[in-house]
This record gives structure tokens, C-alpha cells and sequence, in this order.
């Protein structure tokens, strides 16, 4: 099988770079976590409750934030049965791969997923047999400027994950009318949110933390 090259583009980095520290996620011990925002907007608040996470990680817990998922070509069988899958593509699977669990964070466009964290979802679910998302312990949550905090996103997504073969862990974490639950600078600081962040990635962490002694 050809050698995939390195991923080129605005967002490169993001696909080679594990946090702020620029340490591979390989030289790094402890529980890694990959969140993944399916907002691909630079003030998005979905995003903001992954930074939020990473600041609420349990101790020996690295929230890792990806970025590029506007950087991934559309799924298309075509380019799957090719002899190396787009740069791209090989680096998200390494960095799925690498990771111990997965928190998604989730707007909602039109009552459901957005179409890059799905496209993201449908690469990641591939090649079958050998998938970067089988058995992987995934998490979601969610905001939204309305009442619902992206609910049938998160619903959607939640089914979208089993049937690619995750391990689901909890339930729903809507963050509604979250506006207003932020600061001038965009960062999670309501107490109340920020707990159930909390306890969200607490939950994955004890799941992913048994799978681990399980296998």
C-alpha cells in the first residue's frame, strides 16, 4: 500500500499537533482524549464547551482539540478503493486511532448534524473490518443559541456513532440558549454548564479507564 504524504493546507498542523504543548500525542502519557467540533466556525460555541473540557480534564487526562475537519474531501467510494486514502483522511485516522475515547461537540443545521462532522463520521467508519471508530468510546454534546441545545443533533449523531460501531457512552448534554453562558471572549463560564461538561467527560473517562482493563 502507497505511503500516504503529510497533509498540506491551512489546518496541516492540526492533523500532526496533539495540544499546545506540540508533543505528539505518542510522547504523552495518561488518558488521551481527541474532541472534535463539528463546527467548522472560528467563534463557534460548540467548540467553546471543548476548551471548556480541556480545562476540566481529571488529572492524568489530555484533552486534545482537532481542528481541519473543513480540510477532509466528501466521502466517496472512489477515493476509498484507492491503494492510500487522502492525507487528509490517513492523518484524521491516525489521530482517532491514537486517542483513547472521542468527545464530539455538535451544533444543529436544519434539525440534524452538520455535513462535515458527518462526512468526518463516514470516512471514520471506514474500511470495514478495520474502522478508526470500532469499539472507540465516543461522547457527544452540544449547544445552541435556541431552547433545545442541538438535541436532535446530538440524537442523530448518538445513532449515526453505534451503527459506524462506537461505544456510545451517557446520554444527550444539551447547552441551550449558550449565549449567554459565555464571556466577551467566547469562553465557557457558567458554573452549571461547566459541571455537566465535567461530569460528561468524567463519564467517558471511567469508560474508556474499563474498556483499557477489560482488553
Amino acid at each position: 500500500m502507497t505511503t500516504s504524504p503529510e497533509p498540506s493546507g491551512p489546518h496541516a498542523s492540526a492533523w500532526r499537533q496533539a495540544d499546545a504543548t506540540g508533543a505528539e500525542p505518542a510522547e504523552r502519557g495518561g488518558l488521551r482524549v481527541l474532541a472534535v467540533s463539528g463546527s467548522l466556525r472560528r467563534g463557534s460555541t460548540n467548540t467553546a464547551l471543548l476548551r471548556a473540557a480541556a480545562e476540566l480534564a481529571p488529572p492524568g487526562t489530555t484533552v486534545e482539540l482537532l481542528d481541519g475537519l473543513g480540510e477532509l474531501p466528501h466521502f466517496d467510494a472512489d477515493l476509498e478503493a484507492l491503494d492510500a486514502p487522502p492525507p487528509t483522511v490517513a492523518a484524521l485516522r491516525r489521530r482517532v486511532e491514537e486517542a483513547d475515547a472521542l468527545l464530539l461537540a455538535t451544533p444543529e443545521y436544519n434539525g440534524s448534524i452538520p455535513g462535515a462532522l458527518k462526512n468526518a463520521v463516514d470516512w471514520l467508519s471506514r474500511p470495514r473490518g478495520a474502522a478508526a471508530l470500532a469499539g472507540k468510546p465516543v461522547a457527544v454534546v452540544g449547544a445552541s443559541p435556541g431552547q433545545y441545545g442541538a438535541m436532535w443533533a446530538q440524537g442523530d449523531l448518538r445513532r449515526v456513532l453505534g451503527v459506524a460501531g462506537a461505544r456510545v457512552i451517557g446520554d444527550e448534554l444539551p447547552v441551550a440558549r449558550v449565549s449567554a453562558l459565555l464571556d466577551e471572549d467566547g469562553a465557557l463560564v457558567d458554573e452549571a454548564a461547566r459541571g455537566r461538561i465535567a461530569a460528561q467527560l468524567r463519564l467517558l473517562v471511567d469508560g474508556a479507564t474499563a474498556l483499557d482493563v477489560a482488553a
